[in-house]
């Protein structure tokens, strides 16, 4: 007898690239971005989706489908008795990995006791960078399938806990487990892009900011949209997608100047990359993350730690 199966994906376009595979099974896909923006431990809640509606709506002009919500979480309505496991299907990157935290917490919150399974995409053998899900062939996807990994008890309360600790106000607690074994292939590399989010203690610039004036001054770039390319292709573990880096870009503006064919670093980005210039305070830098803002801390490299920001400490 065939297995119920109930699929959980990262997207829309695995969604469908799944459907063309003929892959057996009910798929939920899940639509959030939950690594930027306010998060609570308890998942859609009224008090959440208020939140999370300000947040898109303010930073992305993007208004949350309720409807395509509530579809997808009735989908796990008395899945218990619907069907005989769970497979979610979750990338390498931060941007995934805090939306599968966020759906295994779920899973426990709902009290769906299935077995859970997890297919990640990351390094192929004899492929240069990490893939995505989507980006591999037909035969690679159905072989990832295929070696799925069956997620322990031990796994899913290490997810637990790290979704409690991204939803609360010490991102330092995320530090042990860098080091930690689990079936989470990618997640030391998440956690320490994660805390490299918060800007650094001399700069005042995160990693992907500093990665993106590095880009302007090392390579000849044409426009904001040459820069997006650069920018998208060159982000290891973050998974951002356009949105997302579009508005980095356009955020870190004071620092470069824009000519007819040609971005160029000015004075204040030059002496800030090189640690000449703290620019914590002059540019726009609201962003939250979970349970904490973004400008409230700072990452110490030489500590290997966040502390707290002298300006905009709480």
């Amino acid at each position: 007898m065939s297995k119920h199966i109930l699929h959980i994906t990262n997207g829309g376009v695995l969604t469908s690239y799944l459907k063309e595979l003929q892959v057996e099974g009910e798929i939920v896909t899940w639509q959030e971005m939950l690594c930027e923006g306010p998060t609570q431990e308890v998942i859609h809640t009224s008090a959440l989706i208020e939140a999370r509606d300000k947040f898109l709506k303010e930073f992305y002009d993007i208004e949350i489908d309720l409807q395509k919500i509530d579809f997808a979480l009735s989908q796990l309505n008395n899945a218990n008795d619907r069907y005989d496991e769970v497979v979610l299907w979750f990338e390498y990157d931060l941007f995934c990995h805090i939306n599968m935290l966020a759906v295994i917490s779920m899973l426990k919150q709902k009290n769906i006791t299935l077995p859970k399974y997890l297919v990640c995409s990351g390094r192929v053998p004899g492929i240069k960078g990490l893939k995505g899900l989507p980006e591999l062939s037909a035969e690679q996807l159905l072989k990832h399938y295929k070696e799925k990994i069956q997620l322990t008890n031990v796994d899913v309360d290490l997810a637990i806990t790290l979704w409690r600790i991204y939803c609360g106000v010490d991102h330092n607690l995320f530090k042990p487990y860098i080091v930690q074994t689990s079936s989470f292939k990618y997640l030391s590399n998440c956690l320490k892009a994660h805390l490299e989010r918060f800007p650094n203690n001399i700069t005042g610039l995160n990693v992907l900011e500093t990665n993106i004036l590095k880009i302007i001054k090392d390579n000849d770039i044409k426009s904001k949209h040459h820069l997006l390319g650069y920018a998208l292709n060159y982000q290891g573990f973050y998974g951002y997608g356009d949105l997302q880096l579009r508005r980095i870009i356009d955020n870190l503006s004071p620092f470069y100047t824009v000519n007819e064919d040609k971005i160029q670093l000015n004075r204040k980005g030059y002496e800030t990359i090189h640690g000449q210039h703290n620019a914590s305070g002059e540019f726009k830098n609201d962003m939250v993350f979970g349970g904490i803002k973004k400008l409230n801390f700072q990452f110490n490299k030489s500590e290997n730690k966040l502390i707290k920001s002298p300006l905009n400490a709480y």
